[in-house]
């Protein structure tokens, strides 16, 4: 079930459409600005946002703007009573996918709706999924049920390589030459600083654990070992 993000002030139209989305099978969540947006989209994985221009305290405009100087590519559905065109071009600027003018037909919106989502999954196809952890190549995400955790890129990439192949057993010059490349300076305490804040990251994460295999180098196990 996707889950769609509501940012609308009008009380009466935000649950019109959480109660349209909610009958054609998404999971509709509700906020009244973009302040609240940002701070549930801390705790909570959206697929994508439908949101009004005119919102208090933080509008549709910067709300688009803090997502996307945050790296995420969620698709935005801007929704608004302005009709002129340098309103759709500061939209689109900003980072919006898509535009409706209101007031909306809500089959028009879930026709668009369905194309973004359908668009996004396309770009979405390089992502490892481990029980309920999903790795999202795009915007160096993992996801954990409600969780969402931003890594830094060579943590990332280090976590992804170890998860792409579950159980197998990667030499620290595999690891260094494959994430640092062969031309780095790094050196093979940056591997071990990098495998312990991941650990340190998902200790409590029971979908996979990182393994020391010792001699030889590193691999991620699926779940967690017992005395390990």
């Amino acid at each position: 079930m996707f889950t769609i993000l509501v940012v609308e002030d009008d009380v009466e139209l935000r649950g019109l459409f959480c109660a349209v989305l909610s009958e054609n099978g998404y999971h509709p969540l509700e906020s009244g600005d973009g302040e609240e947006a940002l701070r549930m989209m801390e705790h909570s994985y959206v697929d994508l946002i439908i949101s009004d221009i005119m919102l208090p305290r933080m509008d549709g405009y910067e709300l688009t703007r803090a997502i996307r100087r945050s790296n995420m590519t969620v698709p935005i559905l801007m929704v608004t009573a302005r009709d002129a065109m340098v309103y759709m071009r500061d939209g689109f600027q900003a980072g919006a996918d898509d535009y409706m003018i209101k007031p909306v037909d809500v089959n028009e919106m879930l026709w668009r709706i369905r194309a973004l989502l359908r668009r996004s999954q396309a770009a979405h196809d390089q992502r490892i999924t481990i029980g309920s952890t999903t790795l999202l190549c795009d915007s160096y995400t993992v996801v954990s049920g409600q969780t969402q955790t931003a890594l830094p890129p060579k943590e990332f990439n280090l976590l992804y390589k170890l998860l792409s192949a579950p159980n197998r057993t990667f030499t620290r010059l595999q690891l260094m030459d494959e994430v640092w490349g062969m031309e780095s300076d790094a050196d093979p305490h940056t591997l071990e600083v990098h495998i312990g804040r991941l650990r340190e990251r998902f200790k409590t994460n029971g979908d996979f654990e990182i393994i020391t295999v010792r001699g030889l180098g590193y691999k991620a196990v699926a779940g967690r070992e017992e005395n390990s």
